[in-house]
């Protein structure tokens, strides 16, 4: 991977980020493993370029590569509160050690105090995301946009302190869960020191290879989600996701909000029923209106009573506006990059599942929360959908070989 950590340099690097010789022979016996293991890597590299395991995406580059690359499989939100006595020096040297680490991992390479360096070795797309909240921002003396502050009261909320806010986000993603598992431990031990950890959330969308690339995730409501996202690496993703300006440029901000879906009283509704709750079709999510997913919805269509055929309160019709037609407004788009999560069910019921909801843009004011309350006002799905966890975070820009996540705001 370019720009790879020295092995050479590796102690007295750490040793000045802990403010001691915290990392000690630990870390010698890690980086003994991790030559030994990169060395096999090395040396079979042909046999092993068919295994998806295998598979790196770099850590370096303009935009933390979490928030671009296509969705893996599984994702673990991680939210931390700083400490009291974690000051700006200290953030500082946080996000050097969780640069560092999260940079080997990402290779394939152990964290340089690994005491598991198998478990490495296998990275398969694993990705590592940071997200600073408004405690972290401040701590550091930088200048927060307005929009960096929890989401406005909404009607239908049922919020969860136990799902909600939080200083620093981790998002770890793999096509492997043992990868985020481990990459998970590992960065939660650097940042022990710094942080404790506030809430953990844990998601998953269908395996690798179960459907064809490009098509869109589904959620445990049997509906396709996420239809109609710009795609990373054009210029209506840079539009619409990244900021131009200030610490954050090249950054993003990030909606993430916990959903719980009542699974249960959702089986009563019919599939017609369902259908117009949403305004797709389950088959192939195309529009009530349309013949294939990604067709505009005709939302001045009748139906053969004089009704509109996607209903007022139709989830895709709130979503858009009604004033809408030909497409979502340009300012009030967003990247949805969901996730589903499945939790042992309490009492009578049968499921405790729903949608870990992720949305970044450039301006969370002027994009999401207008759609939020056009939703909270007017959404059949309301019946069946209740937000019980809301976080916002600020994505700054990536960073280059020999950098760390948060330079812009720290430097």
């Amino acid at each position: 991977m370019t720009g790879a950590h020295d092995p050479g340099r590796g102690i007295p690097r750490r040793r000045l980020l802990l403010g001691g010789a915290a990392a000690g022979l630990g870390a010698a016996a890690a980086i003994g493993a991790d030559l030994a293991l990169g060395g096999r890597g090395r040396d079979s590299g042909a046999s092993t370029s068919a295994v998806e395991g295998a598979e790196t995406v770099p850590f370096h580059g303009a935009q933390q590569a979490g928030v671009t690359v296509t969705p893996q499989a599984h994702s673990a939100f991680i939210a931390l509160d700083l400490e009291a006595a974690t000051d700006r020096d200290g953030l500082r040297r946080l996000l050097r050690l969780l640069s560092d680490d999260a940079a080997r991992l990402t290779a394939g390479r152990p964290a340089l105090a690994d005491s598991e360096p198998e478990l490495a070795v296998a990275p398969s797309r694993l990705t590592i995301t940071f997200g600073f909240g408004p405690e972290l921002v401040a701590r550091a003396g930088g200048s927060a946009p307005a929009w960096l502050a929890p989401l406005p009261a909404f009607p239908v909320d049922r919020l969860e302190a136990r799902w909600s806010d939080g200083d620093l986000l981790l998002e770890i993603a793999s096509d492997d869960p043992l990868a985020v598992a481990h990459a998970a431990r590992m960065l939660l031990k650097d940042a022990r020191r710094f942080a404790r950890p506030r809430w953990r959330q844990d998601g998953f969308r269908s395996a690798r290879g179960s459907h064809p690339p490009g098509t869109t995730m589904r959620n445990l409501f049997g509906q396709v989600d996420g239809t109609h996202n710009p795609v990373p690496g054009t210029p209506d993703f840079e539009d619409v996701v990244l900021i131009r300006d200030g610490w954050l440029a090249g950054g993003s901000g990030l909606v993430l909000r916990r959903i719980r879906m009542t699974l249960d009283t959702w089986d009563a509704l019919d599939r017609s029923g369902r259908e117009a709750a949403v305004g797709r079709r389950l088959a192939d999510g195309a529009p009530l209106t349309g013949g294939l997913e990604h067709d505009e919805p005709d939302f001045a269509a009748l139906g053969p009573t004089g009704f509109p055929v996607i209903p007022a309160f139709a989830h895709i019709r709130r979503a858009r506006g009604v004033d809408a037609p030909g497409g979502p407004r340009r300012e009030e788009r967003m990247y949805r990059r969901a996730y589903n999560y499945d939790l042992p069910p309490n009492g009578d019921e049968v499921s405790e599942s729903g949608l870990i909801f992720a949305a970044y843009q450039a301006d969370i004011a002027r994009q999401f929360i207008p759609v939020q309350r056009r939703l909270a006002e007017l959404d059949l799905l309301n019946e069946w959908t209740v937000p019980i966890g809301s976080a916002v975070f600020a994505i700054p820009p990536g960073c280059a070989p020999g950098g760390y996540v948060g330079e812009t705001l720290l430097g």
